[in-house]
This record gives structure tokens, C-alpha cells and sequence, in this order.
């Protein structure tokens, strides 16, 4: 029942418009301004080989995979009741905190970035889906097979607007609680020294978890560690720091649910000065 408006559908290996990726923000951009042209709903998307989704609301805003995957979840939670999920340590952390999510019993695992690492895990917890922030969406039960399929995503997200025809997909994001994340900061260290560099990080963050810590007044309240340490603070804001898998970078993301003013300082007076403590971490 969808009137599919395509753009750049005929395949030609030169890529002579953009590189097909739903994180790239010229691809974003060029599904926003055809949305924003023909009076669309919703933009989607696709990666080279058809495994992650990219998603742009009715008003031409790309929505990131992460805060996708909540409103995804929101819509599957109160059909499926204590549904389980599984989204990676880089995603927003309104998965954790997520009044809609907490009503309808949902459990959230945070687990390690990955495609390969969330579709086990999926697998193994016999969770409803899996969510990465690339923009990989594992849908298993009776949505898919659980593993990584980019047109399943996209029809989740279509079935998602079919149960709340009342609301625009801009609607459905703004109902989300706020959340101002980071761009991910890649700072070099070298391959043969980041496991190292990163297994003391992690310990002094850990160390300070246990002993009852605070991060700028706010109290931690976990600390995991199944890839590099996802800090959590009482009001839901968070850090991260891990090894980069394929570069000799770590790899830091910080989100506040208060203000994008308090998301800079998360980096400025905490992230930054740890790291800046070690002279293997460049800047």
C-alpha cells in the first residue's frame, strides 16, 4: 500500500552521487531534500549489500539508527510485553531510561559493537531484536530470522507508522525524551598499545563504580565492561571509551539527557583530562 518514490536505484559501481551509506551524511542529505521535495512520510535508505537501514522523517531529518531502534522498540514492546532487546554500547541511553520501555517491561543487554557480536547475542538471549547504531537492526521471533536485513528494518519502521496513524514519524521522534549525543571522537593509539592503554581506563572507571564515584555531582550507577567501559550516571547520561576494532584509535562517545551545554562538559571536564594522562592516547 506504499507509493515508493526511488532515488539512485540504478546500480553503477562508480558511485558517481555519494557512497551508499546510511551513516554518510551527503547519502542523508540527498534522501532528505527528495522527502522534503515530494511531501514524502518517510526517507529509507540502503547500504551497499541491503544489511543496514537509514531512516529520514516528514520533515526531511535524518533520525539516527540508535533512536530509531527506541522508537522500534517502543512499538514492539507494547505488543510484545517484556520484550528483551539487545543494542550496542555506543547507542543512546534512553534504552535504558525510556519511561515508554520501562512501563511495558521491556529489558535492555548492552553488549559489544558489532553486527557479528549483536546477532549472536540476539541469538543467544532468545531477545525480540538487536539494534546497533550503524544502523544494523536484527529482527528475530516472528519479525525475522536474526540476522541483519535492511528491507525487514525498513518494514518494521512501516508497520511501526501503520500502528500510530494518528502521528507523523517527526511526531513520534519528538515524543521521545531529550538526548544530546557526541560525535564519535576517534583519537590515535597505536594498535600494538590501545588494548593495554584502554585495560587501565577501564579499570580506574570501574574502581571508581565500586567505591560509589560520582561524574560531574552525578552518581554512577554501572559500569560495564563487555567493550571497553559504558559508565552510566544516575540521570541517565553516560560516557565510553574503547579500542577502535579495525584503526589504531580508541574510540569516545558521551551523552547527556540535560543539555547539549552538559554533553561538552561530560568531554571537556571528565573524558578529556583521563585521557589526556596518557601519552600513548594522541589527541
Amino acid at each position: 500500500g506504499c507509493e515508493v518514490i526511488p532515488l539512485d536505484v540504478e546500480l553503477d559501481y562508480n558511485f558517481p552521487r555519494y557512497n551508499p551509506n546510511p551513516e554518510d551524511l551527503k547519502m542523508l542529505h540527498a534522501i532528505a531534500h527528495k522527502v522534503k521535495e515530494t511531501g514524502a512520510d518517510v526517507g529509507l535508505g540502503f547500504d551497499g549489500d541491503g544489511d543496514r537501514c537509514g531512516v529520514v522523517d516528514d520533515k526531511g531529518h535524518e533520525i539516527f539508527a540508535d533512536k530509531v531502534g527506541v522508537l522500534v522498540a517502543r512499538d514492539l514492546s507494547s505488543r510484545f510485553p517484556q520484550a528483551k532487546f539487545v543494542v550496542d554500547v555506543k547507542s543512546t541511553g534512553l534504552f535504558a531510561v525510556d519511561p515508554v520501555l520501562k512501563a511495558n517491561g521491556a529489558e535492555v543487554v548492552y553488549w559489544k559493537t558489532g553486527h557479528s557480536y549483536i546477532k549472536r547475542k540476539t541469538a543467544e538471549l532468545g531477545a525480540l531484536a538487536g539494534f546497533e547504531k550503524s544502523g544494523h537492526f536484527f529482527m528475530a521471533g516472528e519479525l525475522g530470522h536474526g540476522y541483519d536485513d535492511g528491507l525487514v528494518a525498513a518494514g518494521a519502521v512501516l508497520a511501526m507508522l501503520d500502528r500510530n496513524p494518528d502521528n507523523k514519524l517527526s511526531e513520534l521522534k519528538t515524543a521521545l525524551p531529550d538526548a544530546w549525543t557526541s560525535l564519535t571522537m576517534s583519537p590515535h593509539c597505536d594498535d600494538e598499545l590501545k588494548y593495554g592503554v584502554l585495560e587501565r581506563i577501564v579499570k580506574e572507571y570501574s574502581d571508581l563504580a565500586a567505591v560509589g564515584g560520582e561524574i560531574l555531582g552525578r552518581k554512577i550507577v554501572e559500569a560495564i565492561t563487555v567493550n571497553g567501559v559504558r559508565v552510566h550516571l544516575d540521570d541517565g547520561s553516560w560516557v565510553l571509551v574503547r579500542a577502535s576494532s579495525n584503526k589504531p584509535e580508541l574510540v569516545v562517545v558521551v551523552e547527556s539527557m540535560r543539555s547539549e551545554d552538559d554533553m561538552r562538559d561530560l568531554f571537556r571536564k571528565e573524558i578529556k583530562p583521563r585521557l589526556a594522562a596518557y601519552s600513548e592516547i594522541g589527541a
